[in-house]
Formats: C-alpha cells, structure tokens, sequence
C-alpha cells in the first residue's frame, strides 16, 4: 500500500477508503493501483511513500561483534 498525506484545510469523507473521515495533515494508505488519483490532485493531497517503496527496502544487516 502507498502512502499519502492530506493537504486540506478541513476533513474530508474519502469513499475509496471505506467512507473514511481523513484529516488535515493526516498520513493514509492507499491502494497502490490507486495512488496517482491521490497525487495527480497537489492541492489536496501530497505523496508519502510510493506504490512498492516497502517491498524495495532494504533492512540493514545486524552489526558484527568482535569477541575477544
């Protein structure tokens, strides 16, 4: 899911999202075939994470101890 952030000056319903009530700067999921309906709108709405940007990260690997 991708991530996006609510830019307007009041709440607002969002239907897509099961008529959800979405705040000002509030961060939501969206479904990742759906976020460029979110983004095309720059007034309202701002790009958080990307469709696929979970599963492209990396985790860092555990640090070595050195015994001795």
């Amino acid at each position: 899911m991708a991530r996006v952030r609510y830019l307007g000056p009041e709440p607002v319903t969002v239907p897509e999202l099961g008529d959800r009530i979405v705040q000002p700067d509030e961060v939501v999921e969206v479904p990742d075939d759906r976020f460029d309906g979110y983004v095309c709108q720059p007034a309202n709405w701002e790009a958080v994470e990307e469709p696929g940007a979970k599963a492209s990260k990396k985790t860092a690997a555990a640090p070595q101890i050195k015994e001795g």
